[in-house]
């Protein structure tokens, strides 16, 4: 399985950090931190470069709104150095269900597990 999951990271992004990007961390990286879901952030020493090493599937969506905003350069300082300040409002982060068994359907949905009748619709049925 361990040479399995090298040719696959050798040769797909999707699998996590590519041969590339892991030698590109080694030589110049300098981590960062580290988010809740076990994410790793680094940055350049120039810091002209910031970028996240997923741990797990690549999706943006996993990245916390603290660390986004830091990757995205609204703030200079990473949430380990000046953690964002939350209002007592917010909800806690949420990666992206679009696509997953947890994806959002509402009411009447054909994807729900228990779809309800639609009293607005009446099928056609040829006479």
């Amino acid at each position: 399985m361990g040479i399995l999951k090298s040719v696959l990271r050798a040769f797909t992004w999707w699998n996590g950090q590519t041969l590339n990007t892991q030698l590109f961390t080694w030589r110049k990286g300098m981590r960062v931190g580290e988010d809740s879901a076990g994410n790793v952030f680094y940055r350049n020493a120039d810091d002209s470069k910031r970028w996240v090493i997923y741990n797990g599937e690549v999706e943006g969506s996993r990245v916390s709104p603290e660390w986004h905003g830091w990757l995205h350069r609204t703030w200079d300082e990473p949430p380990t150095e000046k953690p964002l300040v939350h209002q007592r409002w917010e909800k806690p982060h949420r990666e992206n269900m679009t696509g997953t068994a947890m994806a959002y359907a509402p009411a009447g949905s054909i994807r729900r597990a228990d779809p309800l009748p639609r009293a607005d619709y009446e099928a056609w049925s040829p006479e």
